[in-house]
């Protein structure tokens, strides 16, 4: 039984990078859509296309084999906008490497996106 669909679709993507597969299936939602979006303008992943099958549908995403690690952030944590840093420290391996995904009011977007908007919001994931 699923709970967190968001944190099935970044292991899978995650352990089928590491493997070296080409491409991978994920159940879909619309967070997930939209954090493989933020994920693909990064250049993390390639192209993503939803396939319908009935009343669940599945995404088929394209890997590039750029991803090292990526997770969700539980408890998902708010952010203003001068907080980034410390969260950069805590969850990324290095200055400017990786992103940290947020939900804000604004849409999902990563943390530099954020920055340049000067908006807070809460964490959903990281990836480098």
């Amino acid at each position: 039984m699923r709970h967190d669909l968001l944190a099935d679709a970044l292991s899978i993507i995650k352990n089928a990078d590491r493997v070296g597969k080409k491409e991978c299936y994920l159940k879909a939602s619309k967070l997930v859509e939209k954090v493989l979006k933020v994920m693909q303008e990064n250049d993390y992943i390639g192209a993503y296309e939803i396939i319908s099958d009935g009343k669940s549908g599945i995404i088929k995403v394209e890997l590039k084999g750029k991803v090292i690690n990526c997770n969700v952030i539980k408890p998902r944590f708010s952010v203003k906008v001068d907080e980034f840093e410390k969260w950069e420290k805590r969850y990324l391996p290095a200055r400017n490497v990786g992103i940290l995904i947020l939900t804000t009011n604004k849409g999902v977007m990563d943390h530099k996106t954020a920055k340049k908007l000067r908006v807070g919001g809460k964490l959903l994931a990281f990836c480098y």
